[in-house]
Order: C-alpha cells, then structure tokens, then sequence
C-alpha cells in the first residue's frame, strides 16, 4: 500500500492578532495545500488553545484538514481527547487527524497541574492512551480498560469517527519510533528536533516496529515538518535553496526515506514564503514524484 504524498502548513496559534490564524489558514486553503498544523502548548501564554482554534478554523474553510502538533497528552486525558477529535472528525466530514504526543516542557506541564512523567513512563502512559483512544472509537456499546496510568469502567463512547481518522505520532526517542510503527497510524517529526541525518535510522526503527506487529510500513503516515526559506540563492543547507532545491530534496525524502508528507513552518516571511511553497514548489514537487513513480 503506498499513500499520496500531503503538503502542508504550520500556523502559528498566537492570539496578539486575532485574526492571524484565519487569515494564514485560509491563505493556504486557497493555495491548495493539504492540511493545516497547529502547535499544542496549553501552558504558552502567547498561544490559543490549539483545539479551541482547530475547531474555529475548520468551521470557517472547506477542504483543509487539520493535525495538532501534537496533543499534549499529559494535560488532555486519552478519554476525552478521543470524544474531541471523534466529534470534530464527524462534524467536518472527516478533515481532522489525531496528532498526538507523550509531553515535552515537564516543568511548564507541572506548574498547569500535570503530571511529571520520566522518559519511560511517559512513553507507558502514551502506549495505554493510544488503548484508550482505539476503544472509544470502537462503536462498541460500553468499553473497559485497566492501565496504570488510565482506565476506563463501562464507559458508552461515541461518535464514531469515520475510519479515515488515525493517530499520527510526534515521536523521537527508540521506543517512542517503536511504539509508533507497532500502533499508531502515522509520524510527525520535525526537522529541527531529528535531522537528515538521524533520519534514516528512525524510520527503519519504526517500519521494524510496524512489521513485527504485522503491519504494511508502507500504509503509515510519515509526515517531515520542516522549517526553512524559499530562496532565490542556492544553498548548501537544507531547506535554506531555491525552489529546484527544495523540489530536488522533497522527491529525495519520499524516494529514499519513505516521507510521504510535508508541512512547512516558515522561518520569516510567513504569508510569501507559504505562497511560494504552495504555488511553487508544491506543482514541481507533485509533477516530480509522478514523474519518479513513473
């Protein structure tokens, strides 16, 4: 199984300029873009609650679809973050995937009320939550489960969300990669956080960790947030080129490593740079990796 390639969009939740997050997002919905992210970080002042802001963006467009990057699950139980993305699933006619992550920031997630989870036990905790969440979209009548960190005792759930719907992983560390080819539907690094090259290494951890579990690594999601500037100049660093460059490096990461998405978060110049991804280097991307395929 072998998914099309998605491009896409970060925007920034800031609320200094109310009306900032709609303008980008629909900017890029008219630019034909795939998807929309949107950074989770309750606890940062500066930012919308990134659900709160999803949903009003999704009521105001489309086509677009939109991914948190990614839930913070520390400080929204599995539960109720399932019910969330269920209902905005149903009510936007299947435009919203399940970004999701273990935590980062532990002082900040502390000091809103969360809990403080080591390496292992966060990635424990994370493992039950992906458990709980594949239970209340099950369309059972009642479900049940016993965790350590979360449990669940006869609750009803619902809606049920169309099977479009997956969880897509921000995932880094070895048994994080592992946990996301053995259960999640998809995977969202950011370039920042894992470079070119440490990315060979993660994705063959994760497509082991799929095919042990019996799954096609083909049929998961990987998704390559990438920040950067579209140039005029040639460039010897990545994403810092022309738009040949970036075509060039597009078609490389989904021929040589398996990425089959890309979301871009500009470094300066947002609104020209997103237009200049959408509208040129997205054509030439598409046109080559049909070509490539070909």
């Amino acid at each position: 199984m072998s998914l099309p390639v998605l491009f896409g969009a970060n925007v920034d939740p800031v609320w200094a300029d109310p009306g900032q997050a709609l303008r980008v997002t629909r900017h890029v919905e008219r630019a034909g873009l795939d998807l929309v992210t949107v950074q989770d970080h309750p606890y940062q002042a500066a930012f919308y609650d990134a659900w709160t802001l999803i949903s009003y963006l999704a009521g105001a467009t489309r086509s677009v679809a939109f991914v948190p990057t990614v839930a913070n699950l520390p400080l929204r139980p599995p539960a109720v973050l399932a019910k969330s993305a269920a209902s905005l699933d149903v009510l936007t006619g299947g435009r919203v995937q399940l970004g999701l992550g273990a935590g980062a920031f532990w002082d900040a997630i502390e000091a809103m009320g969360g809990p403080r989870r080591e390496a292992k036990e966060a990635v424990a905790a994370l493992d039950e939550a992906l458990d709980v969440v594949r239970l209340m979209w099950s369309g059972k009548r009642s479900v049940r489960f016993s965790g350590a960190h979360y449990s669940l005792a006869g609750i009803h759930p619902g809606p049920a969300p169309s099977a479009d719907l997956g969880i897509w992983l921000g995932a880094y560390g070895p048994r994080m990669l592992t946990l996301t080819g053995r259960k999640a539907d998809g995977w969202m690094p950011s370039y920042g956080f894992l470079g070119l090259d440490r990315l060979a290494d993660a994705v063959a951890r994760i497509d082991a960790g799929a095919r042990d579990a019996g799954r096609d690594p083909a049929a998961l999601r990987k998704v390559y947030n990438l920040n950067g500037l579209i140039s005029p100049v040639e460039s010897d660093e990545p994403f810092q080129g022309t738009v040949r460059q970036w075509v060039d490096r597009l078609v490389s990461l989904a021929r040589d490593y398996g990425m089959n998405g890309f979301v871009y978060w500009p470094d300066a110049d947002h609104l020209r740079q997103l237009t200049l991804f959408a509208l040129e280097v997205v054509p030439a991307a598409r046109a080559a990796l049909a070509a490539d395929k070909g």
